[in-house]
Order: structure tokens, then C-alpha cells, then sequence
């Protein structure tokens, strides 16, 4: 195991990390402002959800860049 091992693996760690991070500051955000939007007008409740539920693809991104990283770089060095 040498240095460049460890570091795909922290470079694969930190896409999930960060992205996950992120999406959960993002989440955060169109949560409560959908809840408060669904409070005035519940016909709104499905935009909302769509809204709510974009942030999760870009975790959905860092994990397949991790997954590439760990199983497509990684071995072939």
C-alpha cells in the first residue's frame, strides 16, 4: 500500500463527504421553505416535494464518482 492508494481513497471519501454535506445544506433550506409554502397553500404540497427531493442527486453524483475512484482508478494503478 503507498501513498497514491490512501489518496484516491481520501479523494473518494471526501466526493461522498462533501457532497453529502452540501445537499444536507441545501435540504435544509427548501424544507423549510416548503413547509411554510405547504402551510399557506397545500395544493403546493407536490412542488414542493419535487423540490425537495433535487438536492439528493447530487449525493447521488459523489457517490458514483467515489464508487468509480474506489473501483475503476484504484486498480488500475
Amino acid at each position: 500500500m503507498d501513498i497514491n492508494t490512501g489518496l484516491i481513497a481520501l479523494a473518494a471519501a471526501l466526493a461522498v463527504g462533501l457532497t453529502g454535506i452540501g445537499s444536507a445544506i441545501a435540504e435544509k433550506n427548501i424544507g423549510s421553505s416548503a413547509v411554510g409554502a405547504i402551510a399557506e397553500k397545500e395544493e403546493l404540497f407536490g412542488k414542493a416535494l419535487i423540490l425537495t427531493v433535487i438536492p439528493e442527486t447530487i449525493v447521488i453524483f459523489g457517490l458514483a464518482i467515489g464508487l468509480i475512484l474506489l473501483f475503476v482508478v484504484l486498480p488500475g494503478l
